[in-house]
């Protein structure tokens, strides 16, 4: 399954990583950096679906999306266009991102940013911190209970907020009882790649109302959108039906009614 050959490429990569910058390393940089901006407050537009607008390359399913895309054209626009939050890839062989893109995107928005990578080690949190992220992804379906707690902790110690994806009745739970605060549901089983259209809005009384729930994959219309605000979501998380457009920026804006 990919999700599993993802994780297990993650796991074999991490101690070069560490051998080129240690947790010591990393904890001085964070020290040098401003607060983390909160993901959750931002997420929170009442009467409006706020976007988590994604900066993506690439996905293992459909190959590459906008392979020359870079962050400094789409970044500023994304955030002028309305993007609550923008979320950026960092993972290089299935999704042709890089930590590097992380870090060229802080300068340029005055929004939180979320690293959307496949976290299994708390090394990946300070790395994310030191790089400017606000928000790290949490995915319940690739980790088993303890090392979700391990890393939910992990992200409180270094003072970034977390997006932890469930994608069933199960997994929601999980997520609830960890104590997370902004709950992604995704569309798109990662074990099989099937998308449920409607899968957020079905599993929205699983989720206490004072969570707040993110619809992720498969959102590609205002009509989505607008489905979305009815069924009782209050952000979603918007990626390659945008970098596959013309213009990302505008199609942000449609997806938004501005």
């Amino acid at each position: 399954m990919i999700l599993d050959d993802i994780v297990a490429r993650t796991r074999a990569d991490l101690p070069a990583r560490r051998a080129a910058r240690s947790l010591e390393h990393l904890a001085s940089d964070v020290s040098a950096l401003p607060p983390v901006r909160s993901l959750a407050a931002a997420l929170r537009r009442p009467g409006q679906v706020a976007c988590i607008a994604e900066f993506k390359r690439r996905s293992p399913s459909r190959g590459w999306i906008r392979e020359e895309a870079s962050v400094a054209d789409v970044v500023p626009r994304y955030v002028a266009a309305g993007a609550a939050a923008l979320s950026v890839l960092t993972d290089e062989p299935f999704f042709g991102g890089r930590l590097s893109d992380l870090q060229a995107a802080r300068p340029l928005a005055n929004v939180p940013i979320l690293r959307k990578d496949f976290i299994v080690d708390p090394y990946q949190i300070a790395e994310a911190r030191a790089a400017g992220a606000d928000a790290i992804l949490l995915i319940v379906a690739a980790l088993d209970d303890a090392t979700l707690a391990n890393l939910f902790a992990a992200a409180e110690h270094w003072g970034v907020e977390t997006l932890v994806e469930a994608h069933d009745a199960k997994e929601v739970e999980r997520a609830v009882a960890l104590g997370a605060t902004v709950i992604g549901i995704n569309h798109r089983d990662l074990r099989t790649f099937e998308m449920v259209q409607d899968l957020a809005i079905r599993l929205r009384p699983h989720v206490p109302a004072d969570r707040i729930l993110v619809a992720e994959s498969g959102i590609h219309t205002r009509a989505d959108v607008m489905r979305l605000q009815q069924g009782g979501i209050e952000a979603m998380l918007v990626g390659e039906s945008l970098m596959r457009a013309a213009d990302p920026a505008a199609a942000l804006g449609a997806l938004l009614g501005t």
